[in-house]
């Protein structure tokens, strides 16, 4: 397509197939892909290309744009304008992570919105649930109210509304049960206790790996329920969310937010544009640097940068720093997930668990040393008293010595490229690697 001058049939027929096989892959259903293809089509045959893009580049624009539109429009808020407590209902299959999803959401209402949140679980046939819900409820620091398998959930709601009203919450966030299919007693009592609490807001939550099956799923629960919003969980896994689309063309409710990690406080509020990026396959850079910007020490690092820089020497403590901040954002795996599936394809087939644990090993290792062999690592690897040394930190670490030795090897390597960043030496470097090649012409 390139050199030619707008998006016509014949050029654009290739391209869309491409699309419509992204978009099979990340999983959206076919009646979805099929209306999504012809709306893009019509959009984009006779476009005229801008500037310095060609047709190629244009038309993923329009596709791009068109993705982002159906999955609504930027970020979709919660509605909680109403007399206190405003009441959330909890909606979804069992297995989806809806319990998880009710304590994660307690956790954004109360440090985001800053609400006094009470919970409560209307799931009387999964003995665990009731348990699960107090424990998480625990962890996200709002209050849960008691509730018992012998209970009729009906019941439980109204003895949770009354307790919130009593006590001047703001939310009430009722977690119900689940089913591994959809049959007609849950969706009977999922519409009763629509009915009995008036929510303000019915949560939709879906497995994002739920993949094609998303369609049906989405469809019944639609027809028991007024959906006002669509949680995605699961997206730190290896689906690209495909399930988002299919859903949200369903249901047309928003998706309000997205489950990004088993963690408590791993509840995104979704943003349309960047998810439509990873559908295709393009990666969620601007995730990344938020999650870099929330949770890295951005003076830890400017102080690691400035002691390279006066060619001070680079130690284990700064090793371990640098281990610790990538756990931070959630591991290799973590990291991986969100940049764009070009560059994750240049890992090839990367063993991601087993880096995972490599890196954990090596955590443990340095959290073995005292902080005078850190800041000292040439204790480690001269004198006398090395063997002694190694050997204790091995035991402590529970590992090999000659996983010691390794990671010391790898330090030493480390260490020889930071004194040849000092003084412009980064630049020398990259010459004899052939990495300034293309930039020097």
């Amino acid at each position: 397509m390139r050199g030619q001058a707008r998006i016509t049939d014949s050029n654009v027929a290739d391209m869309l197939r491409e699309v419509r096989m992204a978009l099979l892959e990340a999983d959206v259903a076919l009646p979805v892909v099929r209306d999504f293809i012809a709306r893009v089509k019509e959009k984009a045959l006779g476009t005229a290309v801008v500037g310095s893009l060609n047709p190629g580049q244009a038309l993923v624009g329009v596709v791009h744009k068109e993705l982002a539109a159906t999955m609504g429009e930027g970020v979709a808020d919660l509605n909680l304008a109403t007399q206190p407590p405003a009441v959330i209902l909890m909606a979804g299959l069992q297995g989806a992570g809806k319990t998880t999803t009710t304590a994660k959401l307690a956790k954004h209402l109360i440090e985001k919105r800053k609400k006094k949140v009470l919970t409560v679980s209307a799931d009387v046939y999964r003995p665990a649930a009731i348990e699960q819900l107090k424990t998480v409820t625990r962890q996200a620091g709002a209050e849960w109210f008691p509730s018992t398998s012998e209970q009729k959930p009906h019941d439980i709601v109204l003895a949770a509304l009354d307790h919130a009203k009593r006590h001047y919450f703001d939310v009430l966030l009722v977690d119900t049960a689940g089913r591994l299919a959809i049959d007609e007693v849950l969706m009977a009592e999922i519409a009763d206790l629509h009915a009995t609490l008036k929510p303000v807001e019915t949560l939709f939550v879906v497995d994002a790996m739920q993949g094609q099956d998303a369609i049906n799923t989405a469809r019944a629960f639609k027809e028991a329920l007024p959906l006002t919003g669509i949680v995605l969980t699961k997206l730190d896994g290896d689906s690209r969310g495909g399930a988002a689309l299919s859903v949200r063309t369903i249901t047309g409710a928003p998706i309000k937010f997205a489950g990004v990690s088993e963690k408590i406080d791993g509840l995104e509020v979704f943003d349309a544009e960047r998810h439509a990026g990873r559908v295709l396959g393009m990666g969620d850079i601007l995730a990344l640097v938020e999650q870099v910007t929330a949770h890295v020490d951005l003076g830890a690092a400017q102080a690691l940068a400035d002691k390279v820089k006066a060619g001070d020497a680079f130690d284990l403590n700064d090793y371990l720093s640098q281990i610790t901040q990538m756990s931070k954002m959630g591991g290799l795996s973590g990291l991986m997930d969100k940049l764009p599936s070009a560059m994750t394809a240049k890992a090839g087939n990367v063993d991601m668990d087993k880096a995972e644990r490599d890196v954990k090993r090596m955590e443990g290792i340095l959290r073995s040393m005292t902080a005078k062999e850190r800041a000292r690592p040439t204790l480690l690897m001269d004198g006398k008293s090395k063997a002694s040394r190694k050997r204790r930190i091995a035991a402590g670490a529970g590992v090999q010595i000659q996983e010691v030795n390794r990671l010391l090897n790898q330090f030493d390597q480390m260490q020889g490229m930071m004194k040849k960043m000092k003084g412009g030496g980064l630049m020398k470097m990259m010459k004899r690697m052939g990495g300034m090649k293309g930039l020097m012409g």
